[in-house]
């Protein structure tokens, strides 16, 4: 994909460019990850034992809690599929080495969902059997391509994504047993006022409508109702009588004529995003979409 950079007087095509190496490549994406894909480091060369021997590149754990793995390679190979479901094989079977890992990094500040394991391969490209390929296979897969140019500029596009999980099965560790977990809409929406229901509802289509090409997935957890494309863009948490709003976007960055919504960095809250808005009636829903779309275009 060409970049340009123009001026009121010129426009300049940013010519290519390149990572020397696979490691300089993932030394950039761990510095970086949470701003690229909203996941949060763990480990790097995550050694896998003597029984099953490997080293993943990158272990992290995503705004939702789902645990992740993650490789890179300068371009794709037969390889690549395979060794991702080798480690996603390696991952179930070894929870508690996760645990561990991430209990090292945090001090166990995050509660984990094994309910959705992720797996990310990122390359330069990928071929239409690939694609296929991870598509039959199952399992939570997502292929990603990136471009470097000059300039320090990165291009990052999740190119297939896992089909919608928003009746994903969730497992939790309740007194060391694990315990199958169902988060849906329906259970958010339930017990609430027919006009609250309504409002989630008409907000929900307008979030899904962002995106022509239907790549927007609308991801019940716990404590809310998370939209993503690759990583989270905003997250809803309906109550009996109003639905908070969070936006991952810096409240800096937001473009907000009209001053709603307050800036909760500091602030003790549920969703992943920095900033909040409070919606209780229709009318305030083409404001409210407007400053979410500013969220959503960062994940474009």
């Amino acid at each position: 994909m060409p970049i340009y950079q123009f001026s009121n007087e010129t426009l300049n095509q940013i010519p290519l460019s390149s990572f020397e190496n696979e490691k300089e490549l993932q030394t950039v994406f761990e510095k970086h990850l949470e701003t690229l894909l909203g996941i949060r480091f763990i480990a790097t060369e995550f050694v896998t034992g003597n029984r099953q021997r490997g080293r993943i590149d990158t272990l992290g754990i995503d705004q939702d809690g789902s645990p992740v793995i993650i490789e890179y390679k300068h371009k794709s190979n037969e390889n690549v599929i395979n060794q991702g479901l080798y480690y996603l094989d390696w991952l179930m079977d070894h929870k508690g080495d996760f645990q561990i890992a991430l209990q090292n990094k945090y001090l166990d500040k995050y509660e984990v969902d094994w309910g959705n394991p992720r797996v990310l391969l990122i390359a330069e490209k990928f071929s239409e059997y690939d694609k296929y390929a991870v598509n039959r296979m199952g399992g939570n897969i997502e292929l990603w391509i990136y471009r470097c140019y000059d300039k320090g500029i990165i291009f990052l596009e999740p190119i297939f994504l896992p089909p919608d999980t928003k009746k994903k099965k969730v497992l939790k560790t309740l007194a060391g047993e694990e315990v199958e977990i169902e988060y849906t809409v329906e259970q958010h929406l339930k017990g609430k006022s027919e006009k609250i229901q309504k409002l989630y509802q008409t907000l929900s289509e307008d979030i899904l409508g962002l995106d022509e090409a239907d790549e927007i997935v609308e991801n019940p957890t716990k404590i809310y109702i998370g939209f993503k494309r690759g990583k989270n863009f905003c997250e809803v948490e309906i109550f009996q009588k109003y639905i908070k709003v969070w936006l991952d976007i810096t409240p800096d960055d937001l473009n907000n004529p009209k001053g709603i919504g307050r800036d909760v960095r500091g602030i003790g809250h549920h969703g992943t995003g920095s900033f909040e808005l409070q919606l209780a009636e229709l009318q305030e829903l083409d404001d409210a979409i407007y400053l979410i779309r500013q969220a959503y275009l960062l994940t474009l």
